[in-house]
């Protein structure tokens, strides 16, 4: 199985992360960003159980570069839930898909020196329009200055951010096995979850949850265990994703995120019926057929990327 696959599996795995976090988002279960993200962010120091699997030692440079790595992730976590507790799931993804090859494949020219092939670059141009046309509320108008949707600077920054992260995370593999950069790299989350802590608003917040337990112990079950089951498919489309950058393209594996929203907003649509308040996906004539023509973009993408390379 190829780099490709293992993408695109990664990427399946995470949009159902995506639609769990904006069910415990928006329906208050998990009452801020910053919770989520401080909860989400300390759990991964499970993935201490690789340790014997390839674990060591590493110079004073590279331990401060995988830490800082990890902490980028968190923070760009972070504005991903923002964006995702303040509009639709199937509007955000795309906007963070669209902006996270855009600044991966600038810094790999420079940083890494990868070089795509011409219809490769198409790919992933293909996939970037799928991404913005999705992204916009249409028709546009001209008069009116919120033209974005709620969130989408948060996307912004959330999608720049992840960018930065993989782009740091396909260097550190040339210099050290999957495993090891893994390891570190989450340590590095870790700590940037703990970090949110020294912002006052959101310690406030953390520390209140700590203690705000108000709620029947079967419902607080329920929501425990539905985040761990959220937390451990993100982590498992975590490692996959992190292990294709390691045997492609970080622009490619980047690009193709965009798959991943094509998940989420089918996903989306389903759930919109039973649970219209949450998954507020729109169904008028001109908003399908905008999603409908995303699709079939971000389809003609991920075929251009996908020539001369065998899925399976």
């Amino acid at each position: 199985m190829n780099y490709l696959a293992i993408t695109v599996i990664a990427y399946f795995l995470v949009a159902i992360e995506v639609i769990l976090d904006k069910f415990l988002l928006t329906s208050k279960r998990v009452s801020h960003p910053a919770i989520y993200a401080f909860y989400s962010g300390v759990l991964t120091i499970f993935v201490l159980f690789m340790i014997p699997f390839g674990f060591h030692g590493v110079g004073l440079v590279q331990a401060l570069a995988s830490i800082m790595t990890g902490i980028i992730f968190t923070y760009g976590i972070l504005a991903l839930f923002f964006a995702i507790n303040k509009s639709e799931a199937s509007r955000v993804m795309p906007v963070v898909g669209a902006v996270i090859p855009i600044v991966t494949f600038a810094l790999s020219l420079f940083f890494l020196a990868e070089r795509l092939r011409p219809i490769q670059i198409m790919g992933v141009a293909a996939l970037i329009v799928g991404g913005l046309l999705i992204s916009f509320d249409l028709p546009l108008k001209i008069k009116n200055k919120n033209k974005f949707f709620r969130g989408f600077y948060f996307s912004i920054l959330a999608g720049a951010l992840l960018a930065v992260e993989a782009i740091l995370f396909k260097y550190l593999c040339g210099k050290d096995n999957f495993i090891n950069i893994f390891i570190w790299t989450r340590i590095g989350v870790t700590i940037g979850s703990l970090s949110l802590l020294l912002f006052g608003d959101w310690r406030k917040a953390i520390l209140g949850s700590f203690s705000s337990f108000n709620k029947s112990q079967g419902e607080h079950s329920k929501t425990g265990g539905l985040f761990i089951a959220t937390k451990i498919l993100g982590g498992v489309g975590s490692i996959l994703t992190k292990k294709a950058i390691s045997m492609g393209s970080a622009t490619v594996v980047s690009a193709l995120v965009s798959v991943e929203y094509v998940f989420i907003l089918l996903i989306g649509v389903g759930l919109s019926f039973k649970f219209s308040r949450i998954f507020q996906e729109k169904e008028s004539v001109l908003d399908i057929a905008q999603k409908v023509v995303s699709i079939i973009i971000i389809s003609a993408g991920v075929v251009l990327i996908s020539i001369k390379h065998k899925i399976l």
